[in-house]
């Protein structure tokens, strides 16, 4: 897969596209809100915008065969820096939440390497597993819980904090494994 490739215009200007680059758009927005306004309500809102443009996105490629290898390759981009911009938010007050931000940082790093090897080696994009989604449903649930409720006892949110850094742990290791096993099957097709 070339990246030239992932531009062309029927690739870009659909309805799941543009809505995952609201999501990237609203980013800046989302962290001036929470940490130079200190405007929870007004995070909050922006975060529901941004999560329901990540529902839509994907429902709306599905159902409207509007899927493209652009939108596999952008949405996990959007919500890996929504992801980090939250955390990074949270992190001024929450200080634990630092080890999950070097976490993220961590898995992403490894995750970029892997799909970059991928793409080169399988000529394909692939989209979210379960694990990566349940990985980041408990990254938001923790990340919103943490929001809404700032007034937590510590060890719950010790608890949220060390429950999602085990998921983002987990999630690692499975897509670790998934990748391997692309190469594998990679290998075997160009020996026969």
């Amino acid at each position: 897969m070339q990246v030239r490739e992932l531009f062309r215009k029927g690739q870009v200007l659909t309805i799941p596209n543009l809505l995952t680059m609201l999501r990237i758009v609203l980013l800046p927005f989302i962290i001036w809100s929470y940490v130079g306004l200190h405007n929870l309500p007004l995070t909050i809102v922006l975060l529901a915008v941004s999560a329901l443009s990540d529902v839509l996105d994907g429902a709306i490629a599905r159902k409207f065969n509007m899927v493209t290898d652009l939108g596999k390759a952008l949405d996990p981009v959007a919500d890996k820096l929504t992801q980090v911009s939250l955390v990074l938010c949270l992190a001024f007050t929450h200080p634990l939440m630092w080890y999950l931000l070097a976490f993220c940082v961590v898995r992403e790093t490894v995750m970029l390497i892997l799909g970059l090897i991928t793409m080169k080696r399988t000529n394909g994009v692939f989209s979210a597993k379960w694990y990566g989604k349940v990985s980041t449903a408990m990254l938001y649930a923790t990340g919103l819980s943490l929001l809404i409720f700032p007034k937590m006892p510590g060890w719950l949110s010790t608890l949220l904090v060390v429950l999602c850094m085990i998921c983002v742990l987990l999630a690692l290791v499975l897509y670790v494994r998934f990748h391997f096993g692309l190469w594998r099957r990679a290998a075997q097709k160009k020996d026969l």
